[in-house]
């Protein structure tokens, strides 16, 4: 299969730097901030059919058109424009600090060509195909390289039928939800222009949350010694190898979500319990059983599953506003023994345990974690043996099927993880109505024992595929000679 041609790359500047009403020069981390410097940057990418009655013309108009409308949306988002500021502060404990500076450096527009790909290339694969990755900007890099690399990249890839819009986002400046607000206002003002955006719109709090009074401003780390401790940075940023695991993406429709939600609770109840497992326990813990199931551990090992508790809603002094612009979450991990989990009732044991453990997170809690690690700033590797350890991102609250540039809804939504370095699930809203993707990062023979496995298989849903829009927005027809 043909390579990719890279076209052009572009420094996309906000167009007028209107900073989102606010006099927004520096933004200063905070340790939810902090927690990402060694990892890659958020990727994500929507795949649509390309316009009808497309030309060579019109496709270039196009390509400039979304230039455009990105320099327009960055007048909202000016930190995506900036750079990392790294402070060295020196003294016996030889610290640092890093901040965003909102200098205008830019973003970072990739236009390429895939001559011979085709959309059913992507889809119809039971795998994510390899040639995929090549579609996101920033490939491996970390945010730590902020400083000197943009903060936000896309890429744009033309395929025979088909857009690839792929974008990559510093993991420290935003998490999914933020990463999804601004998508999706880049693609209302290439749709319906700016004056679908009020100019004097806040669309997002750019100010980082901090406890009052309670941290020493601004937060030192010991960069060098912590860089130094992740053994996959030595050497270079950016140079460990990743493990050579397969993506597969499983589509479980709303009834097959109620039903798993509905044996998990019936599994747990005893008329005592005081949580109630949610739709989304439920089917995180179906599929991490079904893959300790399918390894036929030894059943006293113990296994443990790692996910994020969001810190937002459950934070009142001060509040932490709903247009937050920053990552707010907190890691969670859920340790059990193989037994207990594929056991007799396991699905709802899982499910309930990961229940309480959110519940532990109380706003009491959080802040003691929060004022921890800005005291004793750590990152070690989260991560555990291959196939006892599962990681989890992403989140179903944010529907990137609803993104609309002008050509009608996606086809596919995809991530991208560059070196995963354990097996991973990342869990998106599906293209219909209540439904959700789950995107499977493990060994080639585990997707294929999923894929063997009846009682997962069970709950999957063949991929649905929406058809291709009948029209355009009145924005992109302009571009039409």
């Amino acid at each position: 299969m043909a390579g990719i041609r890279v076209v052009s790359t572009t420094t996309i500047q906000a167009r007028s730097q209107i900073n989102n009403g606010d006099s927004l020069k520096e933004i200063e981390l905070n340790p939810w901030d902090l927690q990402f410097l060694l990892s890659e940057y958020g990727q994500k990418a929507v795949l649509f059919h390309q316009p009808t009655l497309s030309s060579s013309s019109y496709i270039r108009k196009t390509i400039q058109h979304l230039k455009d409308s990105l320099s327009s949306s960055l007048d909202f988002y000016p930190p995506l424009a900036g750079r990392f500021v790294i402070a060295h502060h020196g003294g016996d404990d030889d610290t640092f600090s890093v901040s965003v500076t909102c200098n205008n450096a830019g973003a970072s527009f990739v236009h390429a060509i895939a001559e011979n790909i085709t959309i059913a290339d992507i889809i119809e694969s039971p795998y994510v195909p390899p040639f995929v990755h090549s579609f996101f900007p920033l490939y491996r890099s970390k945010n730590i390289e902020g400083s000197r690399i943009p903060l936000l990249a896309v890429q744009v890839t033309e395929l025979v039928d088909g857009i690839f819009m792929a974008c990559s986002i510093n993991h420290c400046l935003a998490d999914v939800k933020p990463f999804w607000d601004f998508l999706n206002t880049w693609a209302n003002i290439s749709r319906h222009g700016l004056n679908h955006i009020e100019s004097n719109s806040k669309l997002a709090s750019f100010k980082r949350w901090f406890p009052q009074g309670k941290i020493a401003r601004p937060v030192r780390i010991p960069l060098r010694e912590i860089m130094e401790s992740d053994g996959k940075l030595k050497g270079s940023i950016g140079s460990h190898q990743a493990f050579p695991f397969s993506q597969r993406i499983f589509h479980f429709k709303s009834k097959k979500i109620v039903e798993l939600t509905e044996k998990a609770n019936l599994e747990v109840a005893d008329g005592h319990i005081s949580h109630k497992i949610s739709s989304l326990q439920a089917l995180t813990s179906h599929v991490w059983r079904s893959m300790i199931k399918n390894q036929h551990l030894d059943p006293e090992e113990v296994v443990t599953y790692r996910f994020f508790v969001a810190a937002g809603p459950r934070i009142s002094d001060p509040p932490i506003p709903r247009n937050y612009f920053g990552p707010t979450v907190q890691h969670a991990f859920l340790t059990m023994k193989v037994r207990d989990l594929v056991g007799d009732r396991g699905l709802g044991k899982f499910a309930l345990e990961m229940n309480r453990v959110i519940s532990s997170f109380t706003e009491e809690n959080i802040k003691k974690d929060f004022e921890a690690w800005a005291r004793n700033p750590t990152m070690p590797l989260q991560s555990g043996p291959i196939g006892k350890f599962m990681g989890t991102s992403s989140s179903p609250r944010t529907n990137f099927y609803a993104i609309d540039f002008g050509w009608g809804r996606p086809v596919a939504v995809h991530s991208c993880l560059p070196s995963p370095k354990n097996w991973k699930l990342v869990v998106d809203a599906g293209a219909e109505e209540d439904s959700l993707e789950i995107e499977v990062y493990a060994s080639f023979e585990m997707l294929e024992a999923l894929a063997s496995d009846t009682e997962f298989m069970r709950a999957v849903s063949p991929r649905p595929v929406p058809a291709p829009a009948g029209g355009i927005s009145s924005k992109l027809a302009q571009a039409r000679l």
